[in-house]
C-alpha cells in the first residue's frame, strides 16, 4: 500500500525559487503541495503552468499579510508542514521602497508563525508540523576577497533594507521556537540562478543588455564577491533540510562557486561570444560600464 502524501504549504510559489521548489516536490511524488502567492510584479503563474493539471498541487492566490485568508487555507488543507519563500527580495527596489519589504518579509513572516502556531496548538501537531524559514545570506554582509565563508555561526551585519528585513524574519522564526515550541528550521542561500528567474536580478540581466546591444552596469569596480547556486540544488537542498534537518537548527546552503561580480560577467560575455556573436565581430565586453555603486 502506498504511503500517504504529506501535504505541505509552499508561500512564493509562483517566484524564482518557490516555482522551481514546487516542480521539485511534485517530481518526489511524495507531496500534495498548496502553492500560496500573492501574484505581485515578480510572481509568474506560467512558471507553474506544467503542474496546474497535477492533482497533488494546489494553487491559492493569497497575500501571506492577510492572517484570516492564511487561516482559511490552514483549516482546509491541514498541512504537515511550511516551506516559506515568499520575499521581497531586490536590493534596488528596498532602497527606492522599503516599505514593502518591512511588510512581506516581517509581517508576513509573522503572520505565517502565527496561524502556524495556532494551527499547531489545535491540532496537537507538533511532532509532525515543521516550519522552513528560506532566507538569503546576505543577512550576514559582505566578504572581503581573502575572508573566510559565512557559517551558521556568523553574526549579522545586513546594510540594506532587504538584508535588514530578513534578518528580522530570521530572528522572529527562531523566537516562535524557543518562546512557544513552533518546530522550526532555517536556511540561509547564497545567490541562486537558473531557469523561471525574474529579469532584474544579476546574470538575467546581464544576458539581455548583451542581447540587445545595451550597456552593461557594473557597481563600483565590479569586486564585490558573490557565491553562485544553481537553483535546483538549492531546491533538493531545502527539501532535504525539511525531512532531516533537526527542528530549531540553522543551515547555510552554498554553492562553493564564489567570484567576483567583474569575473562572472565576463564569463558571460564570453559564453554568449561563442554561442550568439556581435553581428560586428567584437565581444560583449565591449558593453561592460562601471556605474556608482548602490548605497549600504
Amino acid at each position: 500500500m502506498q504511503p500517504s502524501k504529506k501535504t505541505v504549504f509552499v508561500t512564493g510559489a509562483a517566484g524564482f525559487i518557490g516555482c522551481n521548489l514546487v516542480h521539485n516536490l511534485l517530481a518526489s511524488d511524495s507531496y500534495r503541495v498548496i502553492g500560496i502567492d500573492k501574484l505581485t510584479y515578480a510572481g509568474n503563474l506560467n512558471s507553474l503552468a506544467g503542474v496546474m493539471k497535477n492533482p497533488n498541487f494546489s494553487f491559492e492566490k493569497t497575500d501571506i499579510c492577510d492572517a484570516k485568508a492564511i487561516t482559511d487555507i490552514f483549516d482546509r488543507y491541514k498541512p504537515s508542514g511550511m516551506m516559506h519563500l515568499a520575499a521581497e527580495s531586490h536590493v534596488d527596489r528596498s532602497i527606492d521602497g522599503p516599505e514593502q519589504f518591512i511588510q512581506t518579509n516581517i509581517v508576513g513572516t509573522y503572520r505565517l508563525l502565527q496561524a502556524s502556531r495556532e494551527y499547531v496548538d489545535r491540532t496537537g501537531d507538533k511532532e509532525s508540523f515543521r516550519f522552513l524559514h528560506v532566507s538569503t545570506d546576505e543577512v550576514f554582509g559582505s566578504l572581503g576577497a581573502d575572508d573566510p565563508g559565512f557559517n551558521e555561526s556568523t553574526p549579522y551585519d545586513p546594510h540594506s533594507p532587504y538584508s535588514a528585513s530578513k534578518a528580522a524574519s530570521d530572528h522572529l522564526v527562531r523566537a516562535w521556537g524557543d518562546t512557544y515550541g513552533l518546530p522550526i528550521l532555517v536556511t540561509n542561500c547564497s545567490n541562486n540562478y537558473g531557469p523561471y528567474q525574474f529579469p532584474e536580478k544579476l546574470i538575467p540581466v546581464v544576458i539581455l543588455r548583451c542581447l540587445r546591444g545595451e550597456p552593461i552596469p557594473i557597481y563600483g569596480k565590479g569586486d564585490n564577491i558573490r557565491d553562485w547556486l544553481y537553483v535546483g540544488d538549492h531546491c533538493s537542498a531545502i527539501q532535504t533540510v525539511f525531512e532531516k534537518g533537526t527542528s530549531g537548527q540553522t543551515y547555510n546552503i552554498g554553492g562553493n562557486n564564489e567570484q567576483t561580480n567583474l569575473d562572472l560577467v565576463k564569463q558571460l560575455c564570453h559564453n554568449l561570444d561563442q554561442i550568439r556573436p556581435r553581428d560586428d565581430g567584437k565581444s560583449y565586453e565591449e558593453q561592460i560600464t562601471f556605474v556608482e555603486d548602490r548605497p549600504g
